[in-house]
């Protein structure tokens, strides 16, 4: 088995097929989506491949140690994590294959129109073991 992080990708990716902004959905289709994430995780935790996911607050802060004494630096010429990482889901499944077959699933996601997003995620393999550095 091998775990993998799938990152929802609202903004920042190539554009979803149903584009419409989530803050402009209705209360029902904003529902709908919620219960095809909540179906999907329940079906995958019954398999054995489901091991957390959650959605993120369109809040967020930029961290980093600047020194001793200093304060942190909270603002800098970086993309915002909000503006490109809605949430997340990390499954536990026997292959890479099965991990993108997983999130070409979960990108069907139901939008605007109770149509499927069509949204890009991210899949990223856990790391395993450190990596293999040569001279």
């Amino acid at each position: 088995m091998a775990k993998y992080l799938f990152l929802k990708h609202y903004r920042g990716a190539p554009t979803p097929e149903n584009d419409t902004p989530m803050d402009q959905w209705t209360p029902e289709e904003f529902t709908a989506h919620v219960q095809f994430m909540s179906d999907f995780a329940d079906r995958l935790e019954a398999s054995g491949e489901f091991v957390d996911g959650q959605a993120l607050a369109p809040d967020g802060l930029w961290v980093r140690y600047d020194g001793p004494g200093r304060p942190p630096v909270t603002d800098g010429p970086f993309a915002e994590t909000k503006d490109l990482i809605a949430g997340w889901m990390i499954v536990d499944v026997d292959s890479q294959q099965r991990a993108i077959e997983l999130a070409g699933e979960l990108s069907a996601a139901p939008g605007a129109g109770g149509e499927p997003i069509h949204e890009w995620l991210e899949v990223r393999p856990f790391l395993t073991a450190p990596p293999t550095i040569t001279d």
